[in-house]
């Protein structure tokens, strides 16, 4: 692993990880139907928000707890920042949209 303790990294793996976890969702739950068709379904449907939502922001904690274990506290804070950006997001699009 990289030896970067940087926020500005780990606000653009925070803000990677959560894509990589949608799309991974997709191939395996989806991929019969094309990817810009999940993404319009995944905003459209509460419950697929939900399941989704939950599955990229794992994707998140499982970066957090490396780096907090590997004493990068600065990536580790900046991952957390966009994890939690990430889930104010699902929230509002899941009770506003």
């Amino acid at each position: 692993m990289l030896k970067l303790d940087k926020l500005p990294f780990g606000i653009a793996l925070g803000a990677l990880a959560p894509i990589l976890g949608l799309v991974i969702y997709y191939f395996v739950k989806a991929p019969s139907i094309s990817f810009g068709e999940f993404v319009e379904f995944f905003f459209t449907n509460k419950a697929m928000l939900t399941a989704a939502g939950s599955v990229c922001l794992i994707a998140n904690i499982i970066l957090f707890t490396l780096f907090i274990n590997s004493r990068r506290d600065k990536t580790a804070v900046g991952i957390f920042a966009m994890t939690v950006m990430y889930g104010l997001i699902i929230l509002y699009a899941k009770f506003f949209m």
